[in-house]
């Protein structure tokens, strides 16, 4: 919790109470480096999963009142510079900009407003390994203080949240639609079909939304349209007797009939594959 001023506020993006991916690894001065590469590899790949290839990286160092040890602080710094050298990764520096008790590197992306918003940490902590006095025996049989990283992948889940929903404007790719099939039949005769073929959508573990209501029928597709629905299943007597579906997608519109079984198909591969181009 941090007490924003309320000016400051800014819906899911700047919040006064929010949920971090927190994760503590604690590992051998040695071993600290391959660590560092392996949670920005993780935070890479997370983030082009979602769709986010323009990640801007930031090295924080030590700022004027700090705690730790001076050979600490250089040991961690050139461990974060190495880690993104290894990555091949451009980054800025931000001197002094690093927190009291470690060096990090910050991971920031620009929303569609081209705002930058900071999201991945990984953070050096002298403090805490020294207050709860925490060692391991070394190779040389003597005692050592441990490093402790601090890892954030999506930083405040609130701001992710917030920037994905910007980032894709509200049309989520099929896997990520809150609701990624609706099932429209043009009038009350086809509903059985369309919860019959809602049934097995669901079977395949595809959400989907069966629209019975009395309206007429390009007002629902307007609707779904606009609600930015990835597919919607159109039912009429022409597929009831054939047992197919005719497909309308988001911002294509008609696009033919189809057995269901091979709509399933598609659909799950698009899933599996966290297909970007459907929506």
């Amino acid at each position: 919790y941090r007490y924003e001023k309320s000016g400051v506020l800014h819906g899911l993006l700047r919040v006064r109470g929010f949920t971090q991916d927190d994760a503590h690894i604690f590992c051998t001065h040695e071993q600290v480096e391959d660590e560092i590469v392996e949670v920005i590899r993780f935070a890479r790949e997370m983030w082009k999963a979602f769709g986010f290839e323009k990640l801007d990286f930031y090295l924080s160092t030590k700022p004027e009142k700090a705690v730790g040890e001076d050979e600490l602080w250089t040991k961690a710094t050139e461990s974060l510079r190495n880690a993104l050298v290894r990555e091949k990764i451009d980054y800025t520096v931000d001197e002094g900009e690093g927190v009291f008790y470690g060096p990090k590197i910050d991971i920031k992306i620009k929303d569609a407003l081209n705002r930058e918003w900071q999201m991945s940490t990984v953070q050096f902590d002298f403090n805490l390994p020294e207050r709860f006095d925490m060692s391991y025996i070394g190779e040389d049989g003597k005692e050592h203080r441990p490093f402790m990283v601090h890892r954030a992948l999506l930083g405040s889940i609130e701001r992710f949240f917030g920037v994905l929903i910007e980032h894709f404007a509200g049309a989520f790719p099929v896997w990520l639609a809150p609701i990624q099939v609706a099932v429209i039949p043009v009038s009350e005769h086809y509903v059985d079909y369309a919860k019959k073929v809602a049934d097995e959508l669901k079977k395949h573990n595809i959400r989907v939304e069966t629209d019975v209501r009395n309206e007429k029928i390009g007002f629902k597709i307007r609707n779904w349209e606009t609600n930015k629905v990835p597919y919607m299943l159109i039912l009429g007597e022409k597929e009831q007797t054939a047992g197919n579906i005719s497909i309308r997608q988001h911002k294509k519109g008609d696009q033919g009939s189809f057995a269901l079984s091979n709509f399933i198909d598609n659909i799950t591969n698009e899933i599996k594959n966290k297909d970007f181009t459907t929506n």
